[in-house]
């Protein structure tokens, strides 16, 4: 089964870290990634640029309509994820929770399953 483990960002809560704080979330991440590939659970991971530098673009009456910034007014944004293929969603969660992110107050790793997945080799079965 494949899972999401998506990582959201709080600026102020980053902004209260100390650089220390910041370099041992990092180590973690490239811990993290290493037990990932050695267990063969890893399939990707991203990192997101700057929600300040976003776009989001809407639809209407046949037109694109872009903005600046994000979506929503909101206190966290997505900052990346990993993706992962793991035997239950109890060991997304174990999996989840070994990401650094997790242990700093005013963070939290969302884990969904992933229901559809296609990528640029997958055929994808069309009705």
């Amino acid at each position: 089964m494949k899972y999401l483990l998506a990582m959201y960002l709080n600026p102020d809560v980053m902004a209260k870290l100390s650089e220390q704080d910041m370099d041992a979330i990092m180590t973690g991440h490239q811990e993290f990634i290493r037990t990932i590939r050695e267990s063969g659970e890893m399939i990707s991971t991203q990192a997101l640029g700057a929600v300040a530098d976003s776009s989001v673009v809407r639809v209407r009456g046949g037109l694109p309509a872009v903005t600046d910034g994000p979506f929503l007014e909101s206190k966290e944004f997505l900052a990346g994820y990993y993706l992962v293929e793991c035997a239950s969603k109890e060991r997304a969660v174990e999996l989840a929770a070994m990401i650094p992110d997790a242990a700093v107050e005013g963070l939290g790793i969302e884990v969904r399953e992933v229901v559809f997945f296609a990528d640029a080799e997958t055929e994808v079965p069309m009705a």
